[in-house]
Formats: C-alpha cells, sequence, structure tokens
C-alpha cells in the first residue's frame, strides 16, 4: 500500500504537480535537465571539438597560453640502434591521449627521459622540440639515476600504487626505502615544472599516480598556479587506500591542485570517502569540493578518450588491404578468422584470462576449430618486477598449451607477438580484425577498446569488453562480458564472429559516434574551461580579498 501512493506521488511530481515529499527531488532532477540542456546549447555553438576548437578554446579562455605537463612517460623516445638513432612511441594509454592536445595547444611536456639516445637528442638543459618535422611542443626531460628510476617507478609506484588501486589480486609491497625515492623524485620533478613556467598563474597538467606528492610541492612554490591533477588509474575504497602506510600524505599531495579528475563518478566517490576518512576537511558534497583553510580542491570526472580521426590512420591501407597483408604476415588463409588482443604485458589486463576464453570458444564450438586465430600484440612492460616476469612466463605457458590442444599442421589458434609495435602497425591489426577482446581484470576507462572502434571506419567488426573497464560504461554496443566468466567470454566471441554484417554496423556506428563526439579534445576542452574558471574566481577573490588585508595591516 505504502509502495503504491509513494509511486503515485511520484507520477504526479513528474507530470508537473509537485508535492511536497518530491519537491527536492525535482528541484534537483530540473537542475540537472536546464545544466544539460545547457551544455548541449554550448557544444552545439562551438561545433564539434576537434584539435581547432581546442585552440581556440585555450585562446578565448586562457588567453593562449601554454600548457605544462607532467607526466613519467614522454612521447617520444630516442634510442640507439646499430643503424643510427630511432624515435619510438610508447605503449601508453596516457600518452595516446595526452599527445594529441599538446600537438593542438603547444606547451611544454615534463618527463622522465628513459631513452638511450634522449641526452644527446636534448638540448643542454633536456629540452627538444616534437613531433619531428612538425616541432609544435616541447619537452623537458628530466633525468634519474637507476636508483631513483628503481625506487619511486618500480618500487614504489607500480609494485605499491599499482596493485593497491586495482582489484586484481595483486598484493601491494610498500618500502620505506621505494617512499624516500618517490619523494626526492616527486620533488626533483615539481622543481622541474616550476623552472618551465612564464606567469604567475601558469595552468599546470598533472598526470597519474606517479606524482601524487606533486600538486603540493609545486602550490608552496607557485601559489597562484592553477593545477589540474588527472589520476589515470582507478581511485579504491578508502578501507582499500587505508593499507597504504603514507595514505595521509599521498592524499594530501593530491589536494594540493585546484581540480582532482578522474575518469568516473565512482572514482570521484571513493576519494571523496578517503579524505573524509583520513584527513582534516570540510567536504562540499553538492560542489563535489574539499575545502582545506582557504582553499577548495574540485572533485571532478573527465572520462578520457582519444583523438578523432585518428591521425595514425591518415596513411593506412584500406580495411581488405590491412586484412590481406595482416593474414600474409601470419601465415594464414584469406578466409581466416581472426581476433586481436592489444597489451602491455600486465596482469590487469586479463591477458590469461583471454586466451583461456579462446580455449573456451574452441572447446565448446567446434566449428572454429582450425578457422579462427587470435593474436595478441604484448608489449613487455616493466620486467624489472618479478610478477611482470613471471607473467610473461605463464602467457607464453598458456599459449603452448592451448596450441598443443587444438593446433593441427600449420594452424596454431593463438599467436603471441610480444615486442614494441608502433602504431600504425597496432592500427592495421585493428582493422584487419572480426573481432577485438579486451579482458581487462580491472581498468580506469581502457583507451584500446576506443582505439578499435575508431579503427573501423567500414563500419564492420565486433568488440568484446570487460565489464570491469570505464569504456564499457561508454561503448555500451560493445559485447559487455565479465572476463572471469570463462564461458560466457567464448560465447561472446562466438557470437562476435556468427554476428550478421548489418548488426555488426549499427553497433559499430553507434559507439564510432559517441567516440567522435566525445573524443579526447573535448576531454581537454573541459579540463581546460573548468581550470581557467577556477583561475577567473580566484583572481577576482585575490582582487576583492587585497583592500581587506590591506586595512587589517594598517589597523594593526
Amino acid at each position: 500500500m505504502a509502495f503504491r501512493v509513494w509511486t503515485s506521488e511520484l507520477r504526479r511530481a513528474l507530470s508537473g504537480e509537485v508535492t511536497r515529499d518530491f519537491k527536492p527531488l525535482v528541484g534537483d532532477v530540473r537542475e540537472l535537465a536546464r545544466r544539460l540542456a545547457s551544455e548541449r546549447d554550448r557544444e552545439a555553438r562551438g561545433g564539434p571539438w576537434n584539435p581547432s576548437r581546442l585552440r581556440s578554446t585555450l585562446t578565448t579562455h586562457l588567453e593562449g597560453e601554454r600548457v605544462i605537463i607532467l607526466a613519467n612517460r614522454e612521447p617520444y623516445i630516442h634510442d640507439k640502434t646499430p643503424t643510427g638513432v630511432r624515435v619510438l612511441h610508447p605503449a601508453s594509454g596516457l600518452v595516446t591521449a595526452l599527445e594529441p592536445v599538446m600537438r593542438a595547444c603547444s606547451g611544454v611536456w615534463v618527463a622522465h627521459g628513459s631513452g638511450s639516445a634522449d641526452k644527446e637528442t636534448s638540448d643542454a638543459r633536456g629540452h627538444v622540440k616534437v613531433p619531428p618535422g612538425e616541432e609544435s611542443y616541447s619537452i623537458r626531460r628530466v633525468w634519474l639515476s637507476d636508483a631513483e628510476e628503481n625506487g619511486y617507478y618500480y618500487g614504489f609506484s607500480n609494485e605499491g600504487l599499482w596493485p593497491l588501486c586495482h582489484v586484481a589480486h595483486a598484493r601491494p609491497v610498500f618500502r620505506a626505502e621505494d617512499w624516500e625515492h618517490y619523494v626526492r623524485v616527486n620533488r626533483k620533478f615539481a622543481d622541474a615544472v616550476c623552472e618551465e613556467v612564464d606567469t604567475e598563474d601558469p595552468i599546470i597538467l598533472v598526470q597519474d599516480y606517479h606524482f601524487a606528492l606533486a600538486p603540493r610541492m609545486i602550490r608552496e612554490r607557485l601559489p597562484r598556479a592553477t593545477i589540474l591533477t588527472f589520476w589515470h588509474i582507478p581511485w579504491p575504497s578508502a578501507e582499500r587506500i587505508g593499507i597504504c602506510p603514507w595514505r595521509e600524505e599521498i592524499i594530501s599531495g593530491l589536494l594540493g591542485s585546484s581540480i582532482v579528475g578522474f575518469h568516473t563518478r565512482e572514482h570521484c566517490n571513493n576519494f571523496i570517502d578517503a579524505v573524509d576518512t583520513f584527513m582534516e576537511s570540510r567536504i562540499d558534497r553538492e560542489a563535489n569540493a574539499v575545502v582545506q583553510g582557504a582553499r577548495r580542491s574540485l572533485v571532478r570526472p573527465y572520462p578520457i578518450s582519444i583523438e578523432w580521426p585518428v591521425h595514425w590512420l591518415e596513411e593506412l591501407p584500406s580495411v581488405a588491404e590491412c586484412r590481406a597483408s595482416v593474414r600474409k604476415e601470419l601465415g594464414l588463409p584469406a578466409d581466416a578468422l581472426l581476433g586481436v588482443g592489444i597489451d602491455r604485458l600486465d596482469y590487469t589486463k586479463g591477458i590469461e584470462e583471454r586466451l583461456q576464453a579462446v580455449d573456451e570458444l574452441l572447446s565448446r564450438y567446434p566449428e572454429f576449430r582450425g578457422r579462427f586465430t587470435f593474436v595478441q600484440l604484448a608489449a613487455p612492460s616493466r620486467t624489472k618486477i618479478a610478477r611482470y616476469r613471471e607473467l610473461n612466463d605463464r602467457v607464453e605457458a598458456l599459449a603452448d598449451e592451448i596450441n598443443a590442444r587444438w593446433g593441427k599442421g600449420d594452424y596454431r589458434p593463438i599467436i603471441l607477438l610480444r615486442s614494441h609495435h608502433e602504431p600504425p602497425t597496432v592500427f592495421r591489426y585493428y582493422r584487419a580484425a572480426e573481432l577485438c577482446y579486451v579482458s581487462s581484470l580491472h581498468d580506469g576507462m581502457n583507451l584500446v577498446a576506443k582505439e578499435f572502434v575508431a579503427a573501423r571506419d567500414d563500419e564492420l567488426g565486433v568488440l568484446v569488453l570487460s565489464q570491469f573497464t570505464g569504456a564499457a560504461r561508454d561503448l555500451t554496443e560493445a559485447l559487455i562480458v565479465n572476463p572471469y566468466d570463462l564461458g560466457q567470454a567464448g560465447d561472446a566471441m562466438a557470437a562476435a564472429l556468427r554476428m550478421p554484417e548489418d548488426e555488426q554496423r549499427e553497433r559499430m556506428s553507434s559507439m564510432r559516434r559517441m567516440v567522435s563526439e566525445f573524443n579526447v579534445y573535448r576531454w581537454a576542452g573541459r579540463m581546460l574551461v573548468d581550470a581557467a574558471e577556477v583561475r577567473r574566481r580566484e583572481r577576482v577573490s585575490g582582487r576583492l580579498s587585497a583592500p581587506a588585508v590591506l586595512a587589517r595591516a594598517m589597523g594593526s
């Protein structure tokens, strides 16, 4: 009876007859609708998000200022080879997202100089203009000793924070000496950022878990800076972050930011809960902000994406030509069915579960034996860490086991290509495949899924996507699976291989519209506009408070 009365009142409220009990709810709904309509109007006036619109946004809101990015990974690595120096593009979702932004905006990218030829290709202060031949922005390379890299990067960042933030059943390891290196290296990079600024209130984008302390350190030297920190991996629950012995320092460091960004609202909520649990602060839940003294740190979701259109596709042949060339390279017949996975060799990516799902597919669906081949492009990653080396061995052994079970003659159901692959090669494989399986066990977003969609201008191919990725919230027309449920994943791959072309086109065209509209330029534009608004308010607040400060000083 009570439920019927409640639903009746709700229907009356939604139809326009606002009742007393539902008046707050209706107000909230109307405010949400107003904000969404306002955003749609702004989007319509501005046109599609692209490099030109991003540059225009920067000019309008930030008066054309350059942007400074702090990230551990550099977008271009110079390596020595027997034939000379070659330029490599790291296998990094962060680089994939941010590099087009820097080409559009210009500025300075502060990063670890890790290439064997990085020093000889940089000037005395570690600067090099990139991209080669275009030179639209600069990299400022910071040099680390082996001890610093081992402690800060391999130790605290990737044996501590990485497993702490990913629910992938790996125990985090925290060592006091690693923490000491993490603090020193964060200070070294924060100092490098401060050396690159040319105004009192610059816009600085700090990227990811490698630099949790840097925002506070930069704030100490540049109190008027607008610092936007984006955390690219999941932020765990307050209970889980409590495992870290230096949880307060990590959270305090991030709260040096003007804005702290995450991929999803859930990660924002987890961060606010962690602040509420471990820090002395006031939580403004209506504004999603943390207030400490006179400083507010906004907490915002910014779902990351990729460039659109992808510039790597400009020089690639047609889908049909990619299909033929890839099958020839792999020694497959022209009518072979091909699945593809593109990953760093990382235990969070579910590569073992992915190969086991292929095994399940061939066990349940004999029609695909001898016809279906799954090729895994796996870039070696963090090989100084034992669990990564062990993963490499397990993946190789599993591929051999599955090939022994189902292989016959020249047929191998699993082809494992363990090496670094440049973007043109990666996109050729996307275009050649019938399906792409992204099986992450926990992932903040996963840009491989969006790259596959962007690569398929023929609107064919099927994306099989883990429910534990942020991308699953965006790409709802993919076949969403639980990667731990091997039977479900095998069934999804069978459904993908059997899917009629008209259904493939319907699903793919919808996902392509989403990726094209919500691309990386929109992601960066939203962040920069929010940063500009924060800076504008702080400038006004500073002007208003100055007379009061002067009056108090004179009165004393």
